[in-house]
């Protein structure tokens, strides 16, 4: 169950910005007054994104047990563990990130700025988890503290981050009806469903967990608040495509609609998604002309530059 007497450190600029988004409104039919962006992209540290939110929380812990060395496990353009690095160097301390797959031949995007962070990548294969428990031992053999962070930063502790940034938007911006996000570990969203409630967050899954429902109900099940039913969460499951990493013609064709109206970028996996999402909602009436919605940029901008298929990106 969610236990935490370690107060989160600061790691970014609060509160983050909220700004209409006018132009994009009116090219899908809402009104000037209707579509809002939470810029969880200008976070700060690293490069922005919604993680910081959560790292606040799992690195205050990890300080707290004298850890020197931050470890934790994503995909090769992982935005998680960019600013785990990022946060890493912040603190003084080592990080090791633990990415699936193979090393590339080049090194692009994320894996450029973890590097310059000074990360030191163990490249895994499709076993992750054998990896993390040797990187855990070669630094507990060395004498170092190892602090294992989860996947994508996620926990019940980490996902208080968004109860926070929950706040902020009522704050920002009172009256929104509805905040739509990506949803990926779980964390965001369980942090703003439980602020916020069910009738009021809308995720859309990007492929990286097998059972977002599951996943994200269990993350809820473990925070202070009203219980929630996995039935009642509101879940897109149609924007996956053919998988986590390629990039959808509904993803590019969201990016294409942000940047041109407003110039704000997204990326492919996560952003790109979440907003394909949005325009789907509007479609279907979903969301209509004369509520208030916002969407939270999560950031993610430097997995843009290290996506295959950047260059059908014009």
């Amino acid at each position: 169950m969610f236990s935490s007497d370690v107060p989160p450190i600061s790691l970014g600029s609060w509160p983050t910005p909220v700004e209409p988004l006018a132009r994009c409104a009116k090219a899908l039919g809402l009104g000037p007054e209707d579509l809002w962006i939470k810029r969880d992209d200008v976070t700060g540290l690293g490069g922005g994104g919604n993680k910081i939110r959560k790292l606040q929380y799992t690195c205050a812990q990890a300080l707290a047990v004298g850890a020197t060395t931050f470890i934790t496990t994503g995909a090769p353009q992982s935005n998680h563990a960019r600013l785990t690095a990022s946060a890493a160097a912040r603190l003084g301390l080592r990080c090791v990130l633990v990415l699936g797959g193979a090393e590339p031949e080049s090194a692009q995007g994320n894996l450029v700025l973890d590097a310059l962070a000074g990360a030191e990548i163990v490249w895994a294969g499709g076993d992750r988890a054998s990896a993390v428990d040797a990187a855990v031992q070669a630094v507990a053999d060395s004498g170092g503290v190892p602090f294992v962070i989860p996947f994508g930063g996620t926990s019940a502790v980490a996902a208080q981050g968004y109860v926070d940034c929950a706040r902020e938007i009522e704050q920002q911006l009172p009256g929104v009806e509805r905040v739509v996000v990506a949803l990926g570990s779980g964390g965001t969203m369980a942090g703003l469903v439980a602020h916020l409630g069910v009738d009021r967050v809308v995720g859309v899954d990007v492929g990286a967990v097998a059972d977002p429902v599951s996943t994200l109900a269990g993350l809820l099940d473990e925070m202070p608040g009203p219980t929630v039913r996995a039935a009642d969460l509101q879940i897109l499951r149609n924007q996956v495509g053919q998988g986590y990493s390629t990039l959808t013609e509904a993803s590019a064709g969201a990016i294409r609609c942000l940047a041109r109206t407003e110039g704000i970028f997204l990326d492919p996996t996560y952003t790109g998604r979440a907003f394909a999402g949005l325009i789907q909602l509007v479609k279907d009436k979903a969301i209509t002309a004369g509520s208030k919605t916002v969407f939270l940029h999560t950031g993610g901008l430097p997995g843009l530059f290290g996506h295959p298929e950047l260059s059908t990106l014009r």
